[in-house]
């Protein structure tokens, strides 16, 4: 009886698996720590990337507390006048800046629009949001253009509930579909994220030359960026100064 052979083992391959792509958080407003020397020459782009490396305008963000001298004006950048409420600038120390009265500004204001926000979605189901769509268009494009992304984003109830308010309303009363995954996790955290947000905005340039921003564009990772740039914040001097700059993008 002839003896049987075993078969021929069939070579195996080993598929890698695509990367996984990490949808960028867009960084378009920046705080730069600067020195007492440099506050007067900031203003122009040419500048700003000259003496600070960053590619941007000054942006009158902050409050100047009230009351202030002649004198402690002058070390404000760009200050505005007002007609009514505070007046703005683009940054000065930190002790002529009223951040407790920004950051409790924009805590009231991101709570009446939660409070808006949830009168609008009202009866809908929670919605992904949009760094889901991205995150797999990214990591597929072809397999996953980004024009299927957006449709389908745009698809679910809740976001047809807020474009849909948006297309119904004019002015500052729109709702930011960006803001969503923010907006879901409640109206304590939605206030605290543009409380922090406001003081910190989306990046912060330390004065040692460091940058923190968010490592991606998903709200977990914005969290952590506003703690480790508020601590930041928290820690440093009265005499600091600070600048809120309008990056420019390519």
């Amino acid at each position: 009886m002839a003896k049987k052979t075993a078969p021929a083992a069939t070579p195996t391959t080993t598929v890698t698996p695509a990367p996984v792509a990490i949808p960028e958080a867009v960084v378009r407003t920046m705080i730069v720590c600067v020195s007492d020397e440099l506050s007067p020459v900031l203003g122009s782009t040419r500048q700003l990337e000259r003496h600070l490396g960053v590619s941007g305008t000054s942006c009158s963000r902050y409050w100047a507390r009230t009351g202030l001298y002649p004198w402690q004006r002058r070390q404000l950048i760009d200050l505005r006048k007002a007609k009514t409420g505070p007046r703005y600038c683009a940054g000065g120390p930190i002790r002529l800046l009223d951040l407790a009265g920004m950051r409790h500004g924009a805590y009231v204001g991101a709570s009446v629009r939660h409070a808006h926000w949830a009168r609008v979605v009202a009866g809908t189901k929670v919605a992904t949001p949009w760094p889901v769509f991205l995150q797999r268009h990214l990591s597929d494009p072809s397999g996953y253009p980004m024009d299927v992304a957006t449709a389908e984003f745009h698809r679910q109830p809740r976001v047809q509930a807020m474009r849909m308010h948006n297309a119904a309303t004019h002015g500052p009363g729109q709702l930011d579909l960006g803001d969503l995954e923010m907006l879901q996790a409640g109206a304590s955290a939605y206030a605290n994220y543009h409380a922090l947000w406001a003081l910190c905005t989306d990046a912060f340039l330390t004065e040692a030359g460091d940058r923190m921003q968010p490592a991606s564009a998903f709200f977990a990772d914005r969290i952590t960026y506003l703690e480790q740039a508020a601590r930041h914040l928290d820690s440093l001097d009265e005499s600091q100064r600070l600048f809120a700059v309008d990056l420019h993008h390519a």
